[in-house]
This record gives C-alpha cells, structure tokens and sequence, in this order.
C-alpha cells in the first residue's frame, strides 16, 4: 500500500521563506529513519506557487486554460510531499504522525492519503496488463 504525506503550504512557505537548519536536520533524520525501514519511495519540497502554473479544464472535451501563480489560500496549497510504501494504514499513520513538524513554530500540517493502486481503478485484464507494462517500462529507464 502506497500513502502519501502531503505538507500543507504556509504563508512563509509561499513566500519561499527556507526552513531552519534545524529543521533540515529533524527532516533528514526522519527521511534517513523511513530509508532504513525500506519505506521511502520519495520525499521533496515544492516551490513556492509564485512560479507554478495551474491547468484546468472549464468545459468538457475543451480547451485547457492555464494560469500562472501565486494562488491563493496558502492553506490548499501544497509546499511538499512524502510517498512511502507500507503494510497497512496503522503504519501509514505511524510514520506520518512520526514526522517533525514540517514548518516549525506549530504551523506544519500533514495530509495523508491512500494511492490508488491500478488494480484499484480498472477492471478490465487488457487495460491493467498495459497499464503493468508502463510501470515496468518505467522502472526499467531508471536502472538505465
């Protein structure tokens, strides 16, 4: 089962305010902790949402229309991400509630979810078997 931990953006971090050494550190230490478990799929931070660009898709079978950032609501955007792969969600929820606060001052919030797995979203033996094939073409390229 993959999860992944989503850290929720703060004003500071969409002002593109770096975090502490301190919390490099703490952050290190927990990364070098979900590597040693055999866990760790992941983790990086995302810029600020000043140099992102959001697509979206106002009409069915139409045009995307894009839009440069900032956005708003600092709280709906995300500064960050960790994937790990585990047994169960207790375990997903261990790790996750094992992460250092990921902007200090009490202003970190983590969002855990469940990936889909491919099983999960199609039924269809043809669909799933290529499906299959391009995670292992994938995962072939990067041996490479």
């Amino acid at each position: 089962m993959r999860f992944m931990m989503i850290v929720k953006a703060t004003t500071d971090s969409e002002a593109g305010v770096m975090p502490s050494q301190e919390l490099i550190d703490a952050m290190q230490k927990y990364n070098e902790e979900l590597v040693k478990a055999g866990v760790l799929l992941a983790a990086d931070g995302l810029q600020p949402s000043s140099s992102a660009i959001r697509i979206s898709y106002p009409e069915p079978g139409g045009k995307p229309k894009m839009m440069d950032g900032p956005f708003t609501e600092a709280k709906e955007l995300i500064a960050g991400y960790t994937l790990i792969e585990v047994k169960s969600r207790e375990e997903a929820i261990e790790w996750a509630l094992r992460m250092p606060d990921p902007h200090g001052f009490g202003q970190g919030e983590i969002e855990l979810r469940q990936v889909f797995e491919a099983e999960d979203l199609m039924e269809n033996p043809e669909t799933l078997a290529k499906e299959t094939a391009l995670r292992m073409q994938v995962q072939e390229q990067k041996k490479a």
